[in-house]
């Protein structure tokens, strides 16, 4: 208790320089929260709406079926199991045939990835229901940033061209029937979304597709994931794939991310480390005769380091309270409104909303000031071995042996 008080008296009465370490140290603690809440938000709402619009539970492949293989698509399809096809029916799954396209619009030609879905599922938050709509051409969906990229729009005609299941070229009229807003640039760029029976005809491919996708809260037998409650084992030549492994683009972004913010936290904690550090060994030149006068006075050499490192991390504890003053409201101020995405990072592929909610937890926090804490601590203690060197007699008449 008494090195507490001497240890607060001591900060305070260093005035200015005791201030100006709570502020570096207090700058540290909300920046580094605050960032970190913008990754977690990033991943938090990248990856609902990634699992929302685009793999829901998790997804049956087809064994030939490779996304970052466009030559794969060809042999990528096959006759839907019969051990999936309940959960079709029963509106638990939904297949996608997925098929290489052309598009010509305003005479242009475009690569395009024809993807066939039942209009009435209700698995993925894709309007698909507007597929079902009675037209004078095959009706087709696409999403904002198609629209934007080949100026389509409701009501607009393409021509369609495709390859059968025998290699043969054909084509067809569509129409523009709906234009989705999702956040997943990989739903979106490039696509066409069509009546999967209207698909399967099309190319002969009767009752065959590419992917199945079930939903989050079916219930199966085999191997259950400890992420997921249904079943998760591969059938025939159909392999399944988990939410954490259709999620590991986007983990392994936010986490390079994380990586390369790293820089930023280093850089703020050398700046409190080096204010701290200066500050005990220029308190420890000062306060010579005060040291000799404790240790003459009978406390041990033990005690006044623990002593001078008290006062350091003091600077820690007083920095929290100045950080919660600004930091608090600053940090729901953002965690409410969020921040403004530029239009520019849509081409960067990631699910992102237009604007991003930071998200902060308990152990965020508590973690960042634990390190932040362990940190001031270390570089207060370091300064003070000196104190172990001192001979009282040399220190009360002002020196350092």
């Amino acid at each position: 208790m008494l090195a507490l008080k001497l240890a607060y008296r001591n900060i305070k009465g260093a005035g200015l320089r005791t201030w100006l370490n709570v502020a570096v140290l207090s700058l540290a603690y909300v920046l580094i929260i605050w960032h970190q809440g913008i990754f977690t938000g990033m991943l938090k709402h990248g990856s609902q709406a990634v699992i929302e619009d685009e793999i829901a539970g998790g997804q049956y492949w087809h064994k030939n079926y490779d996304p970052f293989d466009p030559l794969s698509y060809d042999e990528s399809h096959g006759p839907i199991p019969a051990e999936l096809a309940g959960l079709i029916k029963d509106k638990k799954a939904t297949p996608i045939l997925i098929r290489q396209a052309a598009i010509y619009p305003e005479g242009r030609i475009q690569t395009v990835l024809l993807k066939g879905i039942e209009p009435g599922q209700t698995i993925l938050g894709i309007p698909s229901a507007g597929l079902d709509k009675e037209e004078d051409a095959l009706p087709v969906l696409i999403g904002r940033r198609m629209a934007k990229s080949t100026s389509l729009g409701i009501g607009d005609y393409l021509t369609i061209r495709w390859r059968d299941v025998q290699g043969t070229f054909d084509a067809v009229e569509g129409k523009i029937v709906e234009i989705m807003n999702t956040k997943v640039p990989t739903m979106d760029k490039g696509q066409l979304w069509v009546p999967l029976e209207e698909l399967q005809k099309m190319t002969g491919m009767k009752d065959e597709a590419t992917i199945i996708v079930v939903g989050q809260n079916v219930q199966g037998q085999g191997d259950v994931s400890p992420h997921q409650s249904f079943w998760c084992g591969d059938v025939s030549d159909w392999k399944f794939k988990d939410q954490n492994f259709l999620l590991t683009d986007i983990n392994e972004m936010v986490r390079s991310k994380r990586i390369s913010a790293g820089i930023l936290y280093v850089i703020l904690l050398f700046l409190a480390m080096l204010a701290i550090f200066d500050t005990q060994v220029l308190s420890i030149f000062k306060r010579r005769k005060e040291i000799g006068t404790l240790i003459a006075l009978g406390m041990t050499r033990r005690q006044v380091i623990s002593l001078f490192t008290l006062e350091g991390a003091m600077h820690g504890i007083l920095a929290v309270g100045v950080a919660a003053i600004y930091g608090i409201p600053w940090i729901i101020f953002y965690s409410k409104r969020g921040m403004k995405i530029p239009q520019a990072t849509e081409e960067y592929g990631f699910a992102l909303a237009g604007r991003l909610y930071p998200s902060y937890s308990v152990g965020l926090v508590l973690g960042t000031v634990l390190i932040v804490m362990a940190t001031v601590t270390i570089v207060s203690y370091l300064p003070t071995r000196k104190i172990s060197k001192m001979k009282p007699t040399e220190a009360l008449k002002g020196k350092i042996s």
